[in-house]
């Protein structure tokens, strides 16, 4: 049985947020669970991280219910415990002291020893002017390309 590319994104999380630093964690799942992820059928646009006794906790991330799931399926947006190293969470937890920074979910992904991980990124939020000047850059930009070709 081969490998499907697990190919699930927060693309929201580049335009809403400056990203500071990055960080993969493993996720704890259920069997049900990760059977629905690896069928591609889970969504992170609406999550983000918090912090609970020193732990990290991914809230709100939808995973689809497995359809041949026995009796005992999982809840669909429930808070699911990231795993990270001490020192990780320590520099997290200095980050989420300062009012307006958050740590959001970037991609959800399959790494080489095929075990589920999701890349976190330590993320402030940006103005609606911010998010303008993005959008201009990149139209900019698309029009440079355009000119380029001709």
């Amino acid at each position: 049985m081969g490998t499907k590319e697990l190919n699930i994104k927060n693309k929201k999380a580049r335009f809403s947020y400056f990203l500071e630093d990055e960080y993969d964690a493993g996720i704890v799942l259920s069997g049900s669970e990760i059977k629905s992820i690896r069928a591609g059928k889970a969504s992170i646009v609406e999550a983000f991280c918090v912090l609970i006794d020193h732990e990290l906790w991914i809230r709100n991330m939808y995973v689809a219910p497995y359809k041949n799931a026995s009796f005992n399926k999982h809840v669909p947006k429930a808070d699911r415990k990231l795993l990270l190293n001490k020192k990780e969470i320590t520099k997290i937890v200095k980050h989420l002291k300062v009012k307006g920074n958050s740590v959001v979910p970037l991609k959800l992904f399959l790494n080489q020893s095929n075990w589920l991980k999701i890349k976190i990124a330590c993320a402030k939020g940006k103005k609606l002017h911010d998010k303008r000047d993005d959008l201009k850059a990149r139209d900019d930009k698309r029009e440079i390309d355009r000119a380029m070709k001709r």
